[in-house]
């Protein structure tokens, strides 16, 4: 079963167990334009809009437009992509922060 756009940001809303006016206040929108995504079939936002939204819920664009990526997906792809913007010494930092938590001796 395909999942919509607007099912997936009201699924999204309530895992960060945010209003409609939280949301809508981090992803730069107003709490109707939220509303109509979450409730109306299609919804039609905009890419610069949808991707206000991904970014306030901790996904990519790429959740909410790829029917088979995964939430998880979505969550690993946006942290990577944030990661990629880093300066050399916060990598450097993440990465011996994860080397710790993996150590298995």
């Amino acid at each position: 079963m395909t999942t919509t756009i607007g099912s997936k940001i009201k699924m999204l809303r309530h895992e960060k167990a945010y209003t409609l006016d939280e949301l809508a206040e981090k992803a730069e929108s107003s709490k109707s334009y939220i509303w109509e995504l979450e409730n109306r079939n299609p919804p039609r936002p905009s890419a610069e809009k949808l991707a206000k939204i991904a970014n306030a819920l901790g996904v990519t664009l790429d959740y909410f437009i790829d029917e088979e990526m995964s939430e998880e997906d979505a969550k690993d792809a946006k942290f990577y992509r944030e990661y990629r913007k880093m300066d050399p010494e916060t990598k450097e930092k993440i990465r011996r922060m994860f080397d710790l938590m993996w150590d298995k001796e």
